[in-house]
């Protein structure tokens, strides 16, 4: 909406009210002159946004969106929507040490605070105790809100704030059953107590599942403070509440905000994080989104706004093997966090589809779908899909199974996730799915025995998990996302103490920390990260900071070979449409050479080259801006750390510009591009060197891309880089190339 039209124009109407609820006013009152005859629902307020952006949220019959469209100053109306939710070990796997570098005490010692718009949070976690904690910072402007088992004394000097909103998810769902679910900040579901933790929480000594994964559990930044919204129910997460509570968390002072959610990609100006994270933007906050769970299949990558750093998933060295023998003595290698007497050795027979049950959802172990007589001391073998995969394990137990196999499809591939199941149960993936279907139906009475190993560390890593969501960004395809990945595989963190680790209702275990899967997981890893970079260079602007992860990211797992990619079954190299610019490194982001910076006129000017209009212009930045007649931006000349290139038959040759700020060790520097040219394209650069005199200056340089050869296959890609070097930096770019 636009600001001072609509003030000026419901001030007119009541001087003394609010004006978006004077806004609602008036178009209760039109609707009223017009359906005098008819039963009317009044329009009812949801929320008042302010901060990130200018509007309002409210319940509205189409009539009365009518009204509202009729006032001057009105510029768009969104639907809400529900979106979806989308460590022990991980600070030494991404090289981080206690006491050096980034988690030196200085740096450790300075404020900074991470808001995580979530499911809620523990408070009473030890992730989140505040022993040692300085006062809370003047800065701060938020609150502990009052809900059901939840009070201010919840609150402490580590978790600073808490709040929760609901009004648009009860206008979807109804009323919060209390009975599931805490009106207030409280986490039932500890999806957001395990994001918080893996971004702030403290150091806890011993920590485990089941005695899987033992070590000292810590957040990324374990001495930042925490400001906890819930956003996130058990049916999800309504947009009118998120944008409620990122207004909300930017007044009250976070510097840092993670959202673990989306839904699918729309055009910035019709989605509202884009919206809400360029006004945190503005305001000095880094926002950093899960990039969701939709792989491995193309352009299904979220939350892809430039000025949001959108996080992939990927697999650290640690897993936690079982092995199948099956009664040929052929064995698999799966995956599992079961932890309970297991007859190791012990053949027990094969049932499956028909020998499970007579019902055709047999094969998926769904609900009420087995034969308890056909089932009895028998492994049960389970089918992905429907149902969880702990909620197979339940209904085997339920019928007297003794244990569960669970199979990949050919599309699920070997991606791997273990869970905590209730009673002994693996994982295996698609080949070994094929081999044993096949066995069981050519043997009269197939056995198997099930082993498990523990923890194993050592494995190739980082690989990229096919469910991370791929590029190219479908809705700007002039920038590649995601922008990087970070650990998101069978990652421990906090978790609730009256919640089970499988959240199936039968499973009476309950944990301190549980290991979950998921672009929610990877996320608050760069959140944390990016906290820890804002330590160390507190005058730098999210770009800035974003700049600093993306340019250092590593491609090359821990044998020295190209990062591979489970979507292709490890037999291919991740792309950058997988994992960004890389793996993140957050030792060398704090020191990363040059930047590449972005300020608010560079992405009005980036709005115009897109062809946006005022209107929707204004939506996203709260300005009247009017594009120049002569355009001082082509889309690609956004100053973005990745080259995104689009030809098609009849365009074939582009040149972007680029500024980079120098911010490395000494004043003058040198700096000398090394170009990996993709397949196709003739990659060159002007200057080819950067001569730097002081710390803070900015130089250009242009890129020109050139196809070359036969003309390629529409929709194909093809993949480079392009690095400055001086020295120890390495300051690199990745290039995808897409021929339309």
């Amino acid at each position: 909406m636009d600001k001072t039209k609509i003030e000026a124009s419901v001030h007119s109407q009541d001087s003394t009210k609010p004006w978006s609820e004077s806004i609602i006013d008036f178009i209760s009152q039109a609707s009223m002159e017009e359906e005098q005859e008819e039963e009317i629902l009044s329009p009812q307020l949801l929320y008042a946004y302010e901060t990130n952006m200018f509007g309002f949220a409210a319940t509205l019959s189409e009539k009365q969106l009518k009204h509202l469209s009729q006032v001057e100053g009105f510029l768009s109306a969104i639907p809400d929507e529900l979106l979806t939710l989308h460590t022990t070990y991980t600070p030494h796997f991404l090289g981080l040490t206690n006491g050096k570098g980034l988690l030196s005490a200085p740096n450790l010692a300075s404020d900074v605070i991470i808001g995580v718009l979530d499911s809620g949070i523990w408070p009473e976690h030890i992730s989140f105790k505040d022993s040692s904690f300085s006062p809370i910072p003047p800065k701060w402007k938020g609150i502990c809100e009052n809900g059901t088992k939840f009070s201010s004394s919840n609150c402490n000097k580590k978790l600073i704030g808490a709040r929760y909103y609901f009004r648009g998810y009860e206008k979807f769902i109804g009323k919060i059953n209390e009975t599931t679910d805490y009106r207030s900040a409280r986490d039932s579901q500890g999806h957001g107590t395990h994001t918080a933790s893996t971004a702030a929480g403290n150091v806890v000594q011993k920590a485990s599942i089941f005695g899987f994964a033992k070590g000292s559990a810590s957040g990324m930044r374990y001495t930042s403070r925490i400001a906890a919204y819930k956003v996130c129910w058990l049916s999800g997460c309504a947009n009118s509440d998120v944008l409620a509570a990122m207004d909300q968390a930017v007044s009250d002072g976070v510097d840092v905000l993670s959202l673990s959610l989306g839904s699918i990609p729309k055009p910035f100006y019709n989605d509202s994080i884009a919206i809400a994270s360029f006004g945190a933007t503005k305001n000095g906050v880094f926002v950093s989104c899960s990039a969701g769970n939709s792989g491995p299949f193309a352009s299904t990558v979220g939350n892809g706004s430039p000025w949001i750093m959108t996080v992939a998933a990927s697999y650290i060295d640690r897993t936690f093997p079982t092995k199948v023998k099956l009664g040929n003595s052929k064995t698999f290698e799966g995956t599992s966090l079961y932890q309970g007497k297991n007859q190791t050795n012990q053949q027990f027979q094969l049932v499956y589809g028909k020998t499970a049950g007579k019902k055709r959802e047999a094969v998926f172990c769904t609900k009420n779908s087995l034969d308890k007589k056909l089932v009895f001391r028998k492994i049960v073998v389970c089918e992905r899909g429907i149902n969880s995969r702990t909620e197979k394990g339940e209904e085997v137990k339920k019928s007297g199974g003794y244990g569960m196999i669970l199979l990949n499809s050919e599309n699920q591939g070997e991606e791997l996730l273990s869970d905590s199941h209730v009673l002994p149960a693996t994982s295996l993936g698609a080949s070994a799915g094929k081999i044993i279907r096949s066995y069981i139906n050519t043997v009269k009475k197939p056995t198997a025995s099930i082993s498990f190993l523990g923890t194993r560390y050592g494995n190739v890593a980082p690989i990229m998990a096919a469910f991370s969501s791929r590029g190219p960004n479908i809705i700007g395809q002039d920038v590649i996302k995601p922008d990087i990945t970070a650990p998101g595989v069978n990652i421990l963190a906090a978790w609730p103490s009256n919640t089970s680790p499988t959240m199936v209702k039968s499973d009476k275990r309950r944990v301190l920390f549980n290991i979950v899967s998921g672009t929610s997981m990877s996320c608050p890893h760069v959140s944390g990260i990016a906290a820890l970079i804002k330590s160390v260079h507190k005058d730098w602007s999210p770009a800035m900071i974003k700049s600093s992860l993306m340019t250092t990211a590593y491609t090359l797992n821990n044998k020295n070979l190209p990062i591979s990619d489970l979507a292709s079954n490890n037999s291919a190299s991740a792309n950058p449409f997988a994992f960004g610019s890389g793996h993140v490194n957050p030792e060398s982001a704090s020191d990363p050479g040059l930047v590449y910076d972005i300020n608010t006129n560079d992405y009005l000017n980036y709005f115009c080259s897109l062809n946006f209009t005022s209107s929707e212009i204004t939506i996203l930045t709260k300005t009247n801006f009017k594009c120049s007649k002569k355009p001082l931006f082509q889309v690609g000349d956004l100053n973005y750390p990745s080259f995104a290139v689009l030809f098609s038959r009849t365009v074939h040759n582009v040149t972007y510009k680029r500024v980079v700020t120098n911010v490395g060790k000494s004043k003058s520097a040198y700096y000398d591009v090394k170009v990996e040219q993709p397949n196709g394209v003739i990659v060159s650069v002007e200057p080819r060197k950067l001569k730097f005199e002081k710390l803070g200056q900015k130089l250009s340089y242009k890129v020109t891309f050139l196809a070359v050869g036969k003309t390629r296959v529409i929709g194909t890609s093809s993949f480079g880089s392009l690095i400055w070097v001086s020295g120890k930096y390495k300051v690199r770019s990745p290039i995808a190339v897409t021929w339309q």
